[in-house]
């Protein structure tokens, strides 16, 4: 099966149909969206479309960008430009197969087709019988399309594995952030394509820009002998490779072994004429190390004040997404260690980078105003998932001078929402224990609650917070009102959050005592989000002054705020 000429994608339609067509149907305009059965296919084949259009289309610069943004291709043009690499992407055969080692690997015992997916238990898990919930055996059997989305998944977030099995090129399990329009039913070529960055700006700092080729061993691995690392000085570093392989990261080393007796696939349930059971997998591939980032992932640095130290990738973590985490995802803070996706870093300087180059930038001010931030991946523990997460947030554009001062307005809003919920948290220990110093055991729970109640409020707020700032030449002000709404949505939803927390039970199978402790700990939150004394209500005393609002509301609404249940 070639990758490229098949049709092996499911493509939903308008009319609601669902089709298998080549990669190449993405440019129908009748395309929505691909359909795979499992979420993490879902967020890989997004990337392999991204990629090959990053590889076969790349345009020049952000004026050729937009050139290509107003005229789509055709599927036939597409098609054309995407024949150069075929040969680079044959499953099967006797050459070069897509990212599978170019050594047939007989010197290794077969395994189960099951281990490349990511949420298998591992041999260890087998061995030990510790394979409780995630069972052994439930996937024995699939079909080329979809061994070829999990050999693409595994090695573009593959995790860390043991001794001598490398971890993929932003580290086991990165997240992946996409920009995608406001509008779910646009075309898939426009979801698509805002995510294709120029030449002039896909590479790293010291990778030189170059035409890609299908025969080239520096942009897909598999074409070329393995770059086996198993002695110092094997490393792949950013400098030694084509600046789109980041694209095609290949670590693992696998060889997929296809079966003549026909068969039904675990996953997609769809019957196959050539199923892969087994499969061939060696240790000591591709060893990626330096200051990599992936064009479509955010990163950190632990230490700022080291900016030598490499860039560690985010990743997902327990909890979940939520607009928490939304400035790091979107705000660049060099000085702070906070690096988003360079693709999203890009997206959000282009608005100004269009206007100078054609001077006219209506056709890309829709979506630089009105786009959604897609933010998935694995949440891991080591080598082993917890957890897949997949959100959407707006992604709100600025002028870049009012950059600073987006990030000032949104940490100040999320800074809030983190004291409300620790203060929640505190007061819920002293209604439930004697001794709350002394409780122990995991509260996340506790924050997750009020962070989810209140997330469409901020991403109202935020989208407000946009407008505001839209203009380039003004002196920007937050108007006082989005601030008060913001206090008086964590209030509520804080109290709302405590008293269904603290009183759990039947009041009267309570002991006096207990109610005593639910009292004063409500007491003592009511003080604090009311901005009442010195010490208790410092917190809103200082929002409110910055935000530019009075904290004594009306008496109707204080009567209902105090009496949120």
């Amino acid at each position: 099966m070639n990758l490229l000429t098949d049709p092996w994608l499911p493509f939903r339609h308008s009319d609601g149909s669902l089709r298998y067509r080549p990669p190449s149907a993405l440019a129908d305009p009748d395309v929505l969206d691909l359909a795979l059965p499992r979420a993490d296919f879902q967020g890989a084949a997004w990337q392999f479309l991204i990629a090959l259009l990053q590889t076969a289309i790349t345009p020049e610069d952000t004026d050729a960008w937009l050139d290509r943004y107003q005229q789509p291709p055709s599927v036939a043009s597409l098609d054309e430009a995407l024949a150069p690499f075929v040969s680079a992407f044959e499953l099967d055969g006797d050459g070069p197969r897509f990212m599978q080692d170019l050594d047939p690997l007989k010197d290794v015992k077969e395994a189960p087709v099951g281990g490349l997916l990511i949420d298998s238990p591992g041999a260890n898990g087998i061995k030990n019988n510790t394979d409780f919930f995630v069972k052994r055996g439930r996937v024995e059997s699939v079909c080329p399309s979809c061994a070829a989305l999990a050999l693409y998944t595994m090695q573009i977030n593959a995790p860390a594995g043991g001794a001598g099995i490398r971890v993929g090129l932003r580290g086991g399990g990165p997240l992946t952030t996409l920009i995608l329009p406001e509008d779910e039913n646009q075309p898939l070529w426009m979801r698509l394509w805002p995510n294709v960055m120029p030449a002039d700006a896909v590479g790293q700092p010291g990778q030189r820009w170059r035409a890609p080729d299908a025969d080239d061993g520096d942009l897909f691995f598999w074409m070329t002998d393995t770059r086996v690392s198993d002695k110092k000085g094997t490393e792949v570093l950013p400098d030694d490779v084509h600046p789109l392989h980041a694209f095609w990261s290949m670590p693992r080393r696998y060889r997929l072994l296809f079966d003549d007796e026909p068969g039904c696939c675990d996953l997609c349930g769809g019957e196959t004429s050539r199923p892969v059971r087994r499969l061939r997998s060696k240790k000591q591939g591709a060893n990626y190390d330096g200051p990599w980032r992936h064009p479509l992932t955010p990163y950190r640095r632990l230490n700022p004040q080291k900016p030598d130290e490499l860039p560690l990738s985010s990743k997902g973590q327990p909890g979940g997404l939520g607009y928490r985490h939304w400035p790091g995802l979107v705000l660049e803070n060099e000085a702070g260690g906070v690096l988003p996706a360079r693709l999203v870093t890009h997206h959000l300087q282009k608005h100004d980078l269009v206007e100078a180059a054609r001077g006219d930038g209506e056709a890309f001010d829709a979506l630089y105003r009105h786009a959604r931030l897609w933010v998935f991946g694995y949440d891991m523990d080591n080598m082993k998932p917890r957890g897949w997460y997949s959100v959407e947030m707006p992604l709100v554009g600025v002028p870049q001078m009012h950059q600073e001062t987006l990030r000032e307005w949104v940490k100040r809003f999320v800074d809030l929402a983190g004291d409300v919920t620790w203060q929640v948290r505190n007061q819920l220990k002293r209604a439930w224990f004697k001794r709350p110093e002394d409780a122990k055991g995991d509260m996340s729970q506790i924050d997750a609650q009020l962070f989810e109640a209140t997330q469409l409020a901020f991403f109202d707020a935020l989208r407000q917070m946009g407008e505001a700032l839209r203009d380039a030449k003004a002196t920007p002000t937050l108007p006082p009102e989005i601030s008060r709404e913001w206090y008086l949505t964590l209030k509520r939803r804080a109290l709302a959050l405590f008293d269904a927390q603290a009183i759990s039970g039947p009041l009267e199978g309570m002991k006096m005592q207990q109610l005593e402790r639910i009292s004063n700990a409500r007491r003592y939150l009511l003080a604090y989000l009311n901005g009442s004394g010195k010490k208790a209500g410092k917190t809103m005393q200082v929002f409110a002054e910055k935000g530019g609002f009075e904290l004594k509301a009306p008496q109707a609404e204080d009567n209902r705020e105090g009496s949120a249940a």
